[in-house]
């Protein structure tokens, strides 16, 4: 019997199992940066700024004005796990925090009971273009957990674990292991609330990068977790036997050994993996709550509250050019890459 249980086109966002809520992916070759970081005007003709998400020479807007991204916006009630591939995302938020993270680094944040952010893609080179790849993930909360502390944390490059292992013929498969454990390698700590820090969940978040050629067998989990790998970059690859093209998720047992034999491109894959939350979703928007009077509840609170407000000068804030790669947590403490 086939380990396969369905395979699918990616979509845009992709298609998620509980716990999962969302996920998408964005690849954009942004052009040089001018003085602020952002696009210049003369690049900006023909798009619908303030919602651009048609793919023009190559890049979006999505919902900046003058720079890239996404200005401030509300969240309550889950969590999002930004993984950062190539170019650079600015952090701003409603608790006066605030951070730059770049390529290998990903940001862990538990919205919670609730909070403004704001995440920009600042175009820091102005010689040359500005590539940005990056995935985000939304991981929900159950209700014992919507209205935890919001909370983040960065898994900056240098300290999240990778797997490296070649094949009989020397091929190399490389894995990030960005949340959960994969052969006795265990993920640095996720956030202290989030449906990932209790192990009986089975959370894992890989990401996994193959030679051309190689083979790679993915280890069984717990019968419990909903299991998905999404190809997402190269050319083909063989699941299991079962032959798969680029741009296509793969839901799998979790509890079988997965064999991929990577086709004649280098393969870039996501693996998410998770027992099931198994609690009904309501959901609006950037809230997502268990009920829809919750969800009214919740309006009515941002409406009230904003979530603390916006401590920034800008919706699209951005860092100093020069900045480098940092955290700047709501307490004040200050990390520094």
């Amino acid at each position: 019997m086939s380990a396969i249980l369905s395979i699918k086109p990616l979509g845009f966002p992709w298609e998620t199992q509980d716990p999962f809520l969302f996920c998408v992916y964005h690849r954009d070759e942004f052009p040089e940066g001018n003085s602020e970081m952002g696009v210049d005007k003369k690049h900006l003709t023909g798009r619908s700024i303030g919602n651009d998400f048609t793919i023009k020479d190559r890049w979006r807007m999505y919902h900046g004005q003058s720079i890239p991204g996404f200005p401030f916006h509300p969240h309550r009630g889950f969590e999002t796990i930004t993984i950062n591939k190539e170019g650079f995302v600015d952090h701003t938020d409603s608790l006066g925090a605030a951070g730059r993270f770049g390529a290998g680094d990903t940001q862990w944040m538990t919205a919670g009971s609730g909070v403004q952010h704001s995440e920009m893609f600042p175009l820091i080179n102005t010689n040359k273009g500005n590539p940005l790849e990056i995935f985000q993930i939304w991981l929900n909360l159950p209700k014992a957990s919507k209205f935890v502390e919001p909370h983040f944390k960065m898994l900056w490059n240098e300290e999240v674990p990778v797997l490296k292992e070649n094949d009989s013929n020397g091929k190399s498969t490389e894995v990030q292991i960005i949340a959960g454990e994969l052969k006795g390698i265990k993920a640095l700590a996720p956030t202290p609330d989030s449906w990932a820090a209790n192990p009986e969940n089975h959370v894992s978040v890989l990401t996994i990068k193959m030679d051309e050629n190689a083979t790679w067998t993915l280890p069984g989990s717990a019968k419990e977790a909903n299991r998905t790998l999404f190809f997402y970059k190269g050319s083909s690859v063989t699941v299991d036997g079962q032959a798969v093209n680029a741009g296509h998720l793969v839901h799998v047992d979790p509890t079988a050994e997965i064999k991929i034999q990577n086709g004649d491109q280098e393969a870039f894959m996501l693996l998410l993996q998770g027992r099931p939350i198994n609690e009904p979703v309501a959901q609006y928007g950037p809230f997502v709550m268990n009920t829809q009077e919750e969800i009214r509840q919740t309006m009515i609170d941002f409406q009230k509250t904003q979530f603390g407000g916006w401590p920034w000068p800008n919706q699209e804030q951005v860092h100093d050019k020069d900045a480098g790669r940092f955290a700047l947590h709501a307490d004040g403490r200050k990390e520094q890459k």
